[in-house]
């Protein structure tokens, strides 16, 4: 019998094409630099992180049956992921983000991820058909989620009885994609990870501070809520009360994976009895390295 995975990675499974150069970018820049591409997206970046740390995750979400893609789900199986579950379409190609980056941050990136949005409920079918759960026997373990999906789905996850049991730990992908999260604060269900733009955008305003926000989501009916603010304090927001710390100060040398470095880290922390000033402190130090270049890509 297959080990019953540790935590459900679920979202964007794709190939990252990386654009990076040591100098400074503003738009029209033609600079020198190095281009990669390596597995990403927003659940197989927690998932990657999450291996590090020690956990069994297994994958949720669409890859075509095209030669990407079956490179792609050995690369992962390579990594030690559980791939059995992930959704292999015929007709839909498997997705691509595209960023660049320079030495002032994420110039700017492109994600396409149409084949998962497409692929939609199809991806949950182990969770909803009986292979690692059902609305009957709903799974009770961690769920790393991204807003990748389309926001009927998601609307979906946060009232479904197969998800009822779950720990869900939601990530919005994109500042452009945090008003799919709504469904969560309006459902009073599981643990936001957002930085402090994806904050702004939920709760409509703009906020100065970390704590200001994860306040603010509070208020608008977020369960919990972890706000990131780049290399300014960091708070996690629950009913015990607003938890601050700050990032180590480190030389940054890459952003595309951060948020998802932290948010991993943070769950793993959590899973293995971590407290939440455990955790958050945890998540700091592996996303302060990460962006560092101190961990692998």
């Amino acid at each position: 019998m297959t080990a019953q995975p540790d935590i459900l990675c679920i979202g964007s499974v794709l190939w990252d094409v990386i654009g990076r150069s040591a100098s400074h970018m503003a738009k029209g820049a033609d600079v020198p630099g190095r281009i990669i591409r390596l597995p990403g997206g927003v659940a197989l970046n927690i998932a990657m992180t999450l291996v590090r740390f020690g956990l069994r995750p297994a994958l949720l979400s669409a890859l075509g049956r095209d030669a990407e893609g079956d490179e792609l789900a050995a690369e992962c199986a390579r990594m030690g992921l559980d791939v059995s579950h992930l959704y292999r379409s015929d007709d839909l190609p498997t997705d691509r983000y595209m960023a660049v980056e320079g030495a002032n941050g994420l110039i700017a990136a492109i994600a396409d991820a149409h084949s998962l949005e497409a692929a939609g409920a199809k991806i949950l079918s182990p969770l909803t058909g009986g292979a690692l759960g059902s609305a009957q026997a709903p799974y009770s373990g961690p769920v790393a989620l991204d807003g990748n999906l389309t926001e009927a789905l998601l609307e979906e996850i946060a009232h479904h009885a197969a998800f009822r049991a779950a720990d869900l730990r939601i990530a919005p992908a994109s500042p452009g994609k945090a008003e799919r999260l709504l469904p969560f604060l309006r459902a009073r269900r599981g643990t936001l990870y957002v930085n402090l733009e994806e904050a702004g955008i939920l709760c409509q305003t703009r906020f100065d501070s970390a704590p200001d926000a994860a306040e603010a989501l509070l208020q608008r009916g977020a369960a919990r809520a972890l706000v990131t603010d780049g290399g300014r304090v960091t708070a996690d927001g629950h009913i015990d009360g607003i938890l601050t710390q700050s990032p180590p100060e480190v030389l940054v040398t890459r952003v595309t994976g951060a948020g998802d470095t932290f948010m991993a880290a943070h769950i793993a922390a959590e899973i293995a009895g971590g407290d939440r000033a455990a955790a958050l402190s945890r998540a700091l130090r592996a996303a302060a390295a990460y962006v560092s270049g101190d961990t692998p890509s």
